[in-house]
């Protein structure tokens, strides 16, 4: 099912309660959407002023667009509370123990997380991953100037962003170093200052993005800080379908589109399909890199791959639930397909070659060959998953490390 917004004649319903426990309290005029059964809200409010990132995370919740917490059951099939690391490790044929500190991923997002390194462990410590701290040199928290993030103004749902982030870089290189580099705030300009600085630090192999807003011209001057030879730059193609945003419109980055993953008995022992959400489209400003070769558009075509992003198939993540709790959550979107990738990026370890790597490496991705993201582009594979290359999931989705 396409995403709806439900807004406030959602309050009465009582379908599709998707995890149990109890529900924090929402803003009377919080927009809710939804995946099959699956109640959610952006965690970054639509209708950002133009020059503004919005973050790409979709918080569960029930009908009337309160966040559900839970205690994790280790039963992800009973009573659905978000898949865990073994679970994604098991979907795109990750090791268990994967990575080294030799490697680290960085993750951009705006404003302070005073918790961010002890919401983090919380989550390692429940699945049974090595302890990330700042103790043990694995975790550091720099400003986007590389400085002390003392004073940063703390926004619960960018909070929730990177709490999603943390948490997803951690379940696929467990072994890696982590470096969190909060913006100022959610301004283009402020963000794309913070990717230049995650880039500068020495050791940094992936760059996560869940961010972004919709391309134009206007924001072309900030495409360079996106352009890091040699370093993985993945960037969420949004949550509103079809549609191109930028950053993940550089022809420099990986753009990651979204896709709906369940367990099936078939020999890979999963299903994916296109996530409704997942933004994809031809670019109206950026040159075709030559490694894109798609017929149907000139310029540079979004995605490059995906992974799981659906919240109805969304991610058990432990981060604030409000501005004074932190509690488990499940958590979609592309902000979670994204910090996944730049995970598999971690434990390749390699060289990347901007986007090109995926292209050069196709027989490691499982293709996605159904589902869509729906509107204003027809049937075409702007919108709809194909045999092959199209949209809303690029190639497809990691079918271990070695898919690039």
């Amino acid at each position: 099912m396409h995403l709806r917004k439900l807004g406030a004649i959602a309050l009465g319903l009582a379908l599709g309660l998707v995890a149990a426990g109890p529900a924090t309290a929402a803003p009377s005029n919080v927009a809710i959407e939804r995946s099959g059964n699956t109640f959610h809200k952006a965690a970054c409010a639509h209708g950002q002023p133009f020059g503004r990132a919005r973050c790409f995370a979709h918080v569960v919740t029930d009908s009337a667009g309160r966040i559900r917490t839970f205690q994790p059951t280790g039963r992800p099939n009973f009573n659905f509370t978000g898949y865990t690391p073994a679970d994604f490790r098991a979907a795109y044929n990750i090791p268990a123990n994967a990575g080294s500190g030799a490697y680290t991923i960085a993750i951009v997002d705006a404003y302070g997380y005073p918790n961010a390194e002890a919401d983090m462990n919380t989550y390692r410590s429940k699945y049974s991953l090595p302890a990330c701290t700042t103790a043990n040199g694995c975790f550091r928290k720099i400003s986007q100037s590389g400085g002390s993030t003392a004073g940063l103004a703390v926004d619960v749902g960018w909070d929730q962003e990177q709490a999603l982030d943390l948490d997803m870089v951690s379940a696929m290189c467990p072994n890696c170093h982590i470096l969190l580099v909060q913006a100022n705030d959610a301004l283009v300009s402020n963000l794309a200052a913070a990717t230049q600085t995650a880039a500068a630090t020495a050791g940094v192999k992936a760059i996560s993005n869940s961010y972004g807003l919709a391309e134009s011209t206007s924001l072309n001057a900030y495409e360079p800080s996106y352009n890091h030879p040699g370093i993985a730059v993945t960037v969420s193609t949004g949550d509103s379908g079809y549609g191109v945003q930028f950053p993940a419109n550089s022809a420099h980055v990986t753009a990651v589109g979204g896709t709906s993953l369940k367990k099936a008995s078939n020999a890979r022992g999963w299903t994916e399909t296109a996530w409704s959400g997942a933004g994809s489209g031809c670019s109206a400003i950026i040159a075709k890199p030559t490694w894109q070769t798609d017929t149907l558009c000139s310029r540079r075509t979004v995605a490059d791959v995906s992974a799981v992003a659906d919240p109805n198939t969304g991610a058990s993540v432990y981060g604030p639930t409000s501005s004074t709790a932190s509690g488990w959550m499940i958590i979609g979107g592309t902000s979670l397909s994204a910090p996944l990738i730049a995970g598999v990026y971690g434990v390749n370890g390699g060289t990347a070659n901007y986007g090109k790597d995926p292209y050069d490496h196709v027989a490691n991705l499982y293709d996605v060959t159904s589902g869509s993201n729906g509107r204003n582009c027809g049937k075409t594979y702007f919108c709809t998953a194909v045999v092959g290359y199209d949209g809303p999931t690029g190639l497809g989705t990691p079918n271990s490390a070695t898919a690039f």
